[in-house]
């Protein structure tokens, strides 16, 4: 059994919807789950050695900027050795700014960056995901589960 880690925050609850899309996706699997907000949670970037997945949910703010609450975190990162770790990343942005979504590309590349095995589907989202953008983010957690077997059965 994989211990994997859901980590979102959400404003509108956009990206709320797609990270209880992955949640309820996940418990298809026999996996320990944890889900944290960057609110509601404290989280230390060293806690990511725990788990074999990560799965960020993020919404970008207006000028393409990270959410304040995960700004901290994303600093952190920078010399994580994360080689081994399967990760994806989801959210929601809004097209009416000029920049839409650079928060999961920016969360996405350092991630990758620091030698996590990408789930290749970042998942963005104008405003509320609908039913095909919810597919999406469960089979963003199809594939990261199919990537965590193959690791474990190295």
């Amino acid at each position: 059994m994989s211990k994997i880690l859901i980590l979102y925050t959400s404003l509108t609850g956009n990206t709320e919807m797609m990270a209880e899309a992955v949640l309820k996706q996940l418990e298809q699997y026999d996996h320990q789950v944890v889900t944290k907000s960057f609110e509601d949670d404290v989280i230390e970037t060293r806690e990511l050695l725990d788990y074999d997945a990560i799965l960020i949910g993020l919404y970008t703010w207006i000028d393409g900027d990270l959410p304040f609450e995960a700004e901290d975190f994303y600093d952190e990162l920078y010399d994580m050795d994360l080689k081994g770790k399967v990760c994806g990343v989801f959210g929601s942005a809004d097209t009416s700014y000029e920049q839409y979504g650079t928060a999961v590309g920016m969360v996405y590349e350092q991630l990758e960056t620091l030698g996590a095995s990408m789930v290749p589907d970042r998942i963005i989202v104008d405003l509320e995901p609908n039913s095909e953008e919810l597919e999406r983010c469960k089979k963003l957690v199809d594939t990261a589960c199919e990537m965590v077997g193959q690791k474990s059965e190295m």
